[in-house]
């Protein structure tokens, strides 16, 4: 905990990263999080819509039209996602707009079940046509409307992995180094880790290894969301612009450092 100082709790370095605590972040997400508001005539497809139909219809491949004045923010949101999907089934383009319905507070009454029916039934399909940031938001969107408990839980786990991952790897770029690239063996920063937590050990170390492994074995235990989950794992395994890759890169570079000094000695 930090100090208390005229009415304000200060951290280590006289500073809070969130001035009002979680407070902010609570009354952001509230905002954030308001439903879409639907006109006369807009509405998601029915619960027994044909699947079929939408596999085989494709979205158009052209620049949507631009938008009437006093649109919804359900036709903004839909018009917005199009550029997404030109070429693709619509049902792709069905999968983001119930995601953006999920994630509000508030949603049309069969949103959740026809999510859940969509990655039943087409799972295969959408795993072919959608791209990774797609396959993340929907694996993420089981953490709050999976239908087990191991579906749920699968996807909080990877909504924590991709999150931290991607702010990461997004302020790594400011180092000037390339994703593919593992920093430089020697020269590393001596100072305290975040809490005081200690460091590991890249050669021996298995922190990261167990960390995959605990997903990976949430993800078979997952009936509904598992075959989304663990395709998005094989797809971060052959990925190289990652952590995971570039510590194997350096366990690499430290195991060849002592086997030629071993072989030197």
């Amino acid at each position: 905990m930090g100090r208390q100082t005229g009415g304000r709790m200060h951290g280590e370095d006289g500073f809070e990263t969130y001035p009002d605590g979680m407070r902010d972040l609570i009354a952001a997400r509230r905002r954030r999080r308001a439903g879409l508001v639907y006109h006369e005539g807009e509405a998601l497809p029915l619960l027994d819509v044909d699947l079929d139909a939408l596999v085989s219809g494709l979205v158009p491949d052209q620049d949507p039209a631009p938008l009437p004045r006093g649109h919804s923010s359900f036709a903004r949101k839909r018009h917005d996602l199009l550029p997404d999907f030109r070429g693709k089934p619509e049902l792709c383009l069905l999968n983001a707009l119930l995601i953006a319905n999920l994630r509000k507070f508030n949603w049309p009454e069969q949103a959740p079940a026809l999510f859940l029916r969509i990655w039943r039934e087409k799972a295969d399909l959408l795993l072919e046509h959608l791209n990774s940031r797609w396959l993340i938001s929907s694996i993420i969107t089981f953490a709050e409307h999976g239908p087990t408990e191991a579906d749920r839980r699968i996807g909080q786990s990877m909504n924590v992995l991709f999150s931290l991952m991607k702010l990461y790897e997004y302020e790594r770029q400011y180092s000037g180094t390339p994703s593919d690239e593992p920093f430089r063996i020697p020269g590393r920063a001596k100072g305290p880790l975040p809490l005081n937590m200690l460091g590991f050990q890249i050669v021996g170390g298995d922190l990261e290894a167990n960390l995959l492994l605990d997903i990976v074995e949430q993800a078979l235990a997952a009936p509904n969301a598992g075959p989304l989950a663990t395709a998005l794992m094989d797809r971060l395994n052959r990925d190289p612009r990652n952590i995971f890759r570039r510590f194997a890169l350096m366990r690499h570079r430290l195991e060849l450092m002592r086997l030629n000094r071993e072989e030197a000695g």
